[in-house]
Formats: structure tokens, sequence, C-alpha cells
């Protein structure tokens, strides 16, 4: 398998398409066959599936290790052995085949809401790619889960970790929000560096920059929320939610600073929070 392209884009609709080529060494109707046979489709795909595989039919994504309903999803298209999609809950999953001298050119587009999460499903779905061509070659596709160092080189390339200055009812506001690739605990484990916050006493280091020193703590609820005083009319909040499962989403605010202050301060978080996550890649 030999990669293309991968880029992003957004749809007319406010939505996000990831769009991925792939050249594989096989002539369409063979790769046809692992994307829509649920036995073979199996062995590559994030999970099994049972699907009626013809337009308005229903796919059911079967993971045994969730508890809970089945989800469920619609097949929008079935041209065999050109074209293959359904949806995904609210995300929509397309596959393109096309002859090549070589084999077949593979286009796989997912269009999904959540742009930041657009590293997690890229790195996802490379692996998925290379277990694909694994079972197409005739091997058991065994493909190593990503350590961190693939999410953190799509994230880079599709320039998802720049924060923003809003300007707000209350006056401009530094924003970041961003994918982290491990899960809250870690993360606030690093964070404090083992200096557990309490109200009204100084933020530990590691939730501070250089524009932003440590003053008293006015929130804290571990392992996911710490606001602190920078200074008297600033305010510096880190949120740890719920991310796309690779990992926390950060989302990071200072209120306080205007003009070129603002723009200062949000290079410096730009700096603290890249340094957080070369740090999580150690771990």
């Amino acid at each position: 398998m030999k990669p293309h392209s991968d880029t992003l884009t957004a749809t007319a609709d406010g939505r996000t398409a990831l769009r991925m080529e792939r050249l594989l060494a096989h002539p369409p109707d063979e790769v046809w066959s692992a994307l829509t046979e649920p036995a073979r489709m199996g062995r590559w795909f994030p999970c099994e599936v049972a699907v009626e595989l013809r337009p308005g039919g229903s796919i059911t994504f079967l993971m045994p290790q969730l508890s809970g309903p089945a989800m469920t999803g619609t097949v929008t298209d079935v041209e065999e052995p050109r074209r293959y999609a359904f949806t995904w809950g609210d995300d929509h999953l397309r596959w393109e085949i096309a002859p090549d001298p070589d084999g077949s050119l593979l286009t796989f587009v997912h269009t999904f809401g959540d742009r930041l999460g657009a590293a997690s499903f890229a790195s996802g779905w490379h692996l998925c790619m290379s277990a694909l061509s694994q079972l197409l070659d005739g091997e058991s596709p065994a493909v190593e889960p990503d350590s961190g160092e693939l999410h953190e080189a799509y994230l880079e390339q599709f320039d998802l970790g720049h924060g923003a200055v809003e300007e707000t009812a209350e006056g401009p506001r530094i924003r970041f929000e961003r994918q982290l690739v491990r899960p809250a605990e870690t993360v606030w484990a690093v964070l404090t560096g083992g200096d557990e916050p309490a109200g009204g006493e100084p933020a530990p280091e590691g939730f501070t920059s250089g524009k932003a020193p440590a003053g008293p703590v006015t929130e804290v609820r571990e392992p996911s929320v710490l606001a602190y005083r920078c200074r008297p009319e600033g305010l510096v909040r880190w949120e740890l939610g719920r991310g796309t499962g690779h990992g926390a989403r950060l989302v990071l605010t200072q209120t306080g600073p205007r003009g070129a202050d603002a723009e200062a301060a949000r290079d410096a978080w730009h700096d603290r929070i890249e340094h957080l996550a070369a740090r999580l890649l150690e771990i």
C-alpha cells in the first residue's frame, strides 16, 4: 500500500471531511470484497459489523466490550465495485474504488462534526488502512496501536493546535481546545507534579505559563478542573473533558490580557501546551 494524500476540509454545512487516498496492489473487485463482506471487514475495521448490503439497509456495529445497545447506521451507497457508504451515528463514511495501473486507488472520506478530533480519527483510520492492506496481501492483520506519535503528526499536519484570542462581552479571552493522547488522570498527574492543588494556594507550576504566573487557586476538581487568578483582573481555567477516546480533551482559557499582551499570552500558552503534549508521549 502506498500513501497518496490525507487532507482535511470544511463542508458546505459546516462539518469536516477527512479524505484519505491509498494505492493498493489489488484489483477493484478484491478491494470491494474486503470492504463489504462482514467477515473480512471485521478483520480491519474498528469493530465487527452486520449489514444489509443495499441502499437504505441497516448496518450494526458490534462492540462486545461495550455495554448497552449496539450502534446502528444506514447504508447510503452500494455501487459494486466502486462505491460503498453508510452512516455511523452522526458521521458518514464513504469508500470509493477506482482502477489503477498498479491495482486500485482507494479513496476514503469520513465526514464528522468534531473538527478538533480529526487527528484521532485520521490516526485510527491510518491503522485501519494498514490492516486492510495486510488482509488483501493474504496476511493476518497485525497493526500496533498508535502510542500517540501518529496522532500528534496528524494534529500538526492539520494545524489543530493553535489557540485564538476571542472577543467576549467581558473582554478578550484566550482559548485553546486540543485533543490529548492520554486520559485525564495521567494529564493531571503531569500537571500537578505530585503537588496537589488546594483552594487559595498558588497553582502548581505545571498549570502556568511565562505570561500567566501562579496565583491563588479559585476552583479545583481533580482530575478535570483547575482555575486560578493570574493577576487581579485575570483568570486561567484548565478543563480536561471527554475526548475522542484517544485521551482527554483540553480546554484552556485565560481572561484579562489585551492587545499585544493577549497575543504574547496566547503564544506562551501554545508553547506550554505543546510541551505538555510532548511530555505525554513519554508516558
